[in-house]
């Protein structure tokens, strides 16, 4: 069966922060994206564990502060003239496939959603993502 994205989709991140703020929910991670969040942070995984993490069930998830009633990733930098990522080049595969999640490409209305809820301005912007490689980020999580 032909997936509706058969075509290809437009996608580039414009590092405004849209996606890492909303409301409440889980930016999960692995031990060795804790590594590697602790070293860009140049602080122990101990200490990052400790400072800004959450476990959840049996999981572990960032956590988050409360602005103007949405919940802002405990890593998006605000204080600068365009919202920021202080992780950016570290941030978990979570956040590295934003926005080809299996719940985002469902349809093309799910997609039309995530783009207008987020809202994602490199939502259908920027370089052509092929099928192909769509489906392989979307299979990463």
């Amino acid at each position: 069966m032909r997936e509706w994205f058969e075509d290809g989709l437009r996608f580039s991140c414009t590092q405004c922060g849209n996606c890492c703020t909303g409301p409440p929910g889980a930016v999960w991670f692995t031990d060795e994206e804790a590594k590697a969040m602790a070293g860009k942070l140049c602080i122990s995984v101990k200490d990052f564990y400790a400072l800004y993490t959450r476990k959840i069930g049996t999981r572990w998830s960032l956590t988050e502060n409360v602005l103007s009633g949405k919940y802002d990733c405990v890593f998006l930098d605000r204080d600068t003239k365009k919202p920021s990522c202080k992780l950016y080049e570290a941030r978990p595969l979570q956040c590295r496939t934003w926005p080809f999640w299996s719940e985002n490409l469902r349809s093309e209305q799910a997609w039309d959603r995530a783009k207008k809820d987020t809202p994602c301005a490199g939502m259908d912007a920027g370089k052509l993502i092929p099928a192909t490689e769509i489906r392989i980020i979307r299979d990463q999580k």
